[in-house]
């Protein structure tokens, strides 16, 4: 569970802020997603081969 103590004399978007940091560090949005519908294991490491191999394309790239 995330949650963020509001200090004296701070905004609510300053406060906000920092809880939407705290959210995606978490990942709660990528575990929602991943929950969105059912996804077959073959498929699952399909996906994942993709996204390796995307990792390193970029990670070769020379700027």
């Amino acid at each position: 569970m995330v949650s963020v103590i509001v200090k004296d004399n701070e905004s609510f978007e300053k406060a906000l802020r920092r809880f939407k940091k705290k959210w995606e560090k978490a990942g709660i949005l990528r575990d929602v997603r991943s929950r969105t519908y059912y996804l077959k294991p073959s498929e699952a490491r399909k996906m994942e081969k993709v996204r390796k191999r995307n990792t390193i394309k970029r990670a070769n790239r020379q700027y």
